[in-house]
């Protein structure tokens, strides 16, 4: 006889739901610290104009009501509290609405920075905190047992984005097929972690020893979530091994973090009960209304997931892609192609005139490769998003074209907000007089190179991605358009191909 709700999974959902608001703590900080400079009123990528332009409909969000940059801020903060209530577990001592309220307010409050935030939140971990916060309202309290298909729910959601994943890669790139996918990744990752050199350099029959683990791990593995117990948690066990792999090898935001947590529903309670020294209180089956809402999502989200199932199935799969603004039944992907060769773009300005004896300071990100002798930092869970662009805009100028030249204009006019999301502003006292961006290949020391020059990068010129850029006035606005000393106005970097596209 089935069973609507099931006690053996109330410790799963204590942990679940501890990590998820944990994950959600992390996305409001990063959201507080940074919104304002991507996408405040004056940032690279302004959401008051853009949510003019798209409408509501097309971008739901609560920014279409009013938008200040201290009402963005406001709504961050409160998503700050409701997220680190949720961590401390007080949405268990309250009655199962109000529960199912404080989740609720989390989702429409980071779907509505979603739908501002454009590019800067275009990342695959955003449309699956949507998601997995979405089921979450209904995954019930202390006051009741978890739903069975809220939990399986959650599952298929991990099922999607592992095989997703899996089958982006076997399909679009021979070096996953081939096994030597490693060879490059960890050098070439968007933000290298301080490990990530040690393991680009483990030998080659390794790499392809992870690449085929990964292969078991994403296409055969993720199937046994959906299977009884012992096979859900072994399946599980394994997923959460790779993600913790994955945590020591690379910086992928709160995606791993988010991913053992959706693992953690397959874990049998028995077994937790072994390794959690917590012991919940039985709970009740819940109220007749709530069991038609999950009733009612259940039948939603499996007509939702005919979208995603078809997508996977097809030849052309789409890496990442959302089929609605609710970011609900979404497809999942990742690193469908491997780039070969690391190109970064490096900031400089210059108060001198832009002649070849000109003396150049660089501007160092927070943790995307500068300085050669800088270790890569471990930043994930934590998000730093203009970084994660940078790499996107060093591959190909059309990741950068909508946002890069009002940065270089940000720079020139020493823009606090913008000066805030950097390491190091070399330029103290006052604006430099002219900024440029050069573009080069990075690559790892070898082992040898470490010892003899104490640096972890290595790096070559290979061009300039923006000619050295000054601030002209313009007649029709109070801030300053860039343009170069007595040539031409810069073109946009979209017009000068610099990389391939990954």
């Amino acid at each position: 006889m089935f069973e609507f709700y099931d006690s053996g999974y109330v410790l799963a959902r204590l942990i679940f739901e501890r990590l998820l608001g944990l994950v959600y703590l992390i996305a409001f900080l990063s959201t507080l610290a940074q919104f304002r400079a991507l996408c405040g009123a004056r940032g690279l990528l302004p959401a008051p104009r853009y949510l003019r332009a798209a409408g509501f409909r097309r971008s739901p969000s609560l920014l279409h009501l009013h938008y200040s940059d201290r009402l963005a801020a406001a709504l961050a903060a409160l998503g700050v509290v409701l997220s680190g209530a949720v961590v401390l577990g007080l949405t268990d001592m309250v009655p199962l609405p109000v529960a199912m309220a404080v989740w609720a307010a989390l989702w429409v409050l980071y779907l509505s920075f979603v739908n501002a935030g454009q590019t800067f939140y275009g990342f695959v971990w955003e449309m699956l905190l949507l998601e997995a916060g979405f089921l979450a309202i209904f995954l019930g309290n202390a006051d009741t047992a978890p739903p069975i298909a809220v939990v399986f729910l959650l599952r298929w959601v991990l099922v999607r984005l592992e095989v997703g994943a899996g089958l982006i890669k076997i399909r679009n790139d021979p070096a996953w097929r081939d096994r030597t996918a490693l060879y490059y990744h960890h050098e070439t990752q968007p933000i290298p972690n301080r490990f990530s050199w040690s393991f680009h350099h483990l030998p080659k029959p390794i790499h392809r020893l992870e690449v085929l683990g990964n292969h078991v791990a994403q296409l055969i593995v993720p199937f046994g979530l959906l299977c009884p117990q012992p096979i859900a948690s072994v399946s599980a066990g394994i997923i959460i091994v790779t993600q913790l792999w994955l945590m020591v090898s690379g910086n992928f935001a709160w995606l791993n973090l988010l991913t053992i947590a959706l693992a953690t529903l397959a874990l049998d309670g028995r077994f937790l009960a072994a390794l959690v020294p917590v012991e919940p209180a039985p709970a009740p089956e819940g109220p007749l209304w709530f069991t038609i809402m999950v009733s009612i999502l259940t039948v939603a989200m499996v007509v939702l997931s005919w979208a995603p199932v078809r997508n996977m199935a097809s030849r052309h799969q789409v890496m990442n892609a959302a089929f609605n603004r609710l970011y609900l039944g979404n497809t999942y992907g990742l690193f469908g192609h491997v780039t070969r060769t690391r190109l970064e773009l490096v900031i400089e300005g210059t108060d001198d005139r832009p002649e070849p004896d000109a003396t150049w300071k660089a501007y160092e990100f927070r943790a995307k490769p500068g300085t050669l002798t800088r270790r890569p930092r471990q930043v994930a869970p934590y998000h730093l998003r203009l970084d994660w662009l940078m790499w996107f805009a060093a591959m190909s100028p059309l990741y950068a074209e909508s946002w890069l030249l009002t940065m270089v204009v940000q720079l020139l006019q020493g823009d606090t907000a913008m000066l805030r999301l950097l390491a190091t502003n070399p330029f103290p006292e006052r604006p430099p007089k002219y900024v440029r961006i050069l573009l080069y290949v990075y690559r790892f020391t070898t082992r040898e190179e470490r010892r003899r020059t104490g640096a972890w990068w290595t790096r070559r010129c290979v061009g300039e991605y923006l000619p050295p850029a000054t601030l002209r006035a313009t007649p029709d606005t109070d801030r300053a358009a860039p343009a170069p000393d007595a040539e031409p106005e810069a073109s946009s970097p979209a017009d000068r191909p610099s990389g391939e596209a990954e």
